[in-house]
């Protein structure tokens, strides 16, 4: 939850600067090197349903940034190597006892 925050932050931030698209993208990139297309989404989807954040130019933008990288074919991309993270991430009970007769 702490990285979609940042992640949050970043895209709200550089919204406010006033940058747009992939300009946007790269900032949230720059600010968050770890955030895949997938959780840039994510954290794009929350920002649309803050009800804090009632600059209509912004949502906009972050709107418009979801979308995009949504239909994007590097998203799917991330979501395999995300898979594959968590994978290597379980605990691997039992792995290294015999197997039962």
């Amino acid at each position: 939850m702490k990285e979609k925050k940042r992640v949050y932050e970043a895209l709200v931030d550089g919204a406010m600067e006033g940058l747009v698209g992939d300009a946007l993208y790269d900032f949230v990139r720059r600010r968050c090197p770890k955030a895949s297309s997938k959780k840039i989404v994510r954290a794009s989807l929350l920002a649309l349903t803050d009800p804090h954040l009632k600059d209509r130019n912004i949502l906009d933008v972050i709107y418009a940034l979801a979308i995009k990288h949504r239909l994007d074919d590097t998203t799917i991309e991330d979501e395999q190597d995300e898979e594959a993270e968590e994978q290597d991430r379980r605990p691997t009970a039992g792995k290294d006892q015999p197997p039962l007769s």
